[in-house]
């Protein structure tokens, strides 16, 4: 039997872990907030509405597809490229290619600095694996413009943060409804989370500044684990709606 990443892969053991995929989360929250192409997300109506939900349902297709039989990962592909494609048809106009790359690139990007910050520097290889599980979701997309390995794709990276990445009125709707759906307390958690994780340049963007508090928090969280304490702050951060889907996001 054939799986999409192999039992032992680097990749399942990111994915695996509820506190990483938040971290995750809470990265491409920040990055789909002054991506150029966030207006197809508004399109729908979806994500003002619910914006946690919408970008929690990316994070969850992801671990679908890591953890999943080779053919049953291809469904899974095939039907993200079905659902956007009918969101083309309602729209009567075509999502970029580049678009799609930028949020391959976001998995790709805090799939490593989010374990990394949790839990140890990553070697080149394991980068490297990192990269193909999700070049071969973009080759099943039949998306063009993508690098070939992990040093072309850090080029390319930087230049799609430098080419697609700007603050709009777009980016302040969302970080409002952020605010709104997590409460204050939470927001201020999610804001210094991405501090510690997002890339300089949307750092920039956005004006998240210099971490405050969070380095406490996290000595704490990293603590809690070794007590298997996780849920507990699963609570902490999570709205309730969503702790479940978190506490799933096991490794198998």
């Amino acid at each position: 039997m054939k799986y999409f990443t192999a039992k032992n892969s680097i990749v399942r053991k990111i994915w695996g872990s509820p506190d990483t995929v938040l971290f995750i989360f809470a990265g491409a929250a920040a990055e789909f907030a002054v991506n150029k192409a966030v207006d197809w997300l508004y399109f729908t109506g979806r994500l003002p509405a619910d914006p946690l939900g919408r970008l929690f349902s990316t994070v969850v297709y992801s671990h679908k597809i890591i953890f999943s039989e080779l053919d049953d990962a291809n469904r899974a592909i095939d039907q993200i490229t079905a659902i956007h494609k009918t969101v083309e048809q309602n729209r009567h106009a075509q999502i970029p290619d580049w678009a799609y790359r930028d949020v391959l690139f976001m998995l790709i990007y805090y799939s490593i600095t989010s374990f990394e910050v949790l839990q140890r520097k990553l070697s080149d290889a394991e980068k490297e694996e990192i990269f193909d599980a999700f070049y071969r979701v973009g080759m099943r997309m039949r998306l063009t413009g993508l690098p070939q390995n992990y040093k072309d794709w850090t080029i390319a990276h930087e230049q799609h943060l430098q080419n697609d990445t700007l603050f709009s009125d777009f980016t302040i709707d969302l970080y409002k409804q952020y605010l709104k759906h997590l409460g204050y307390a939470r927001y201020q958690i999610l804001k210094q989370v991405q501090i510690l994780i997002v890339p300089e340049k949307v750092n920039q963007l956005l004006s998240l500044g210099q971490v405050r508090f969070i380095m406490p928090l996290l000595w704490m969280y990293k603590l809690s684990r070794k007590f298997k304490l996780g849920g507990v702050v699963i609570r902490m951060v999570l709205p309730k709606a969503y702790r479940a889907q978190v506490k799933n996001l096991q490794a198998a």
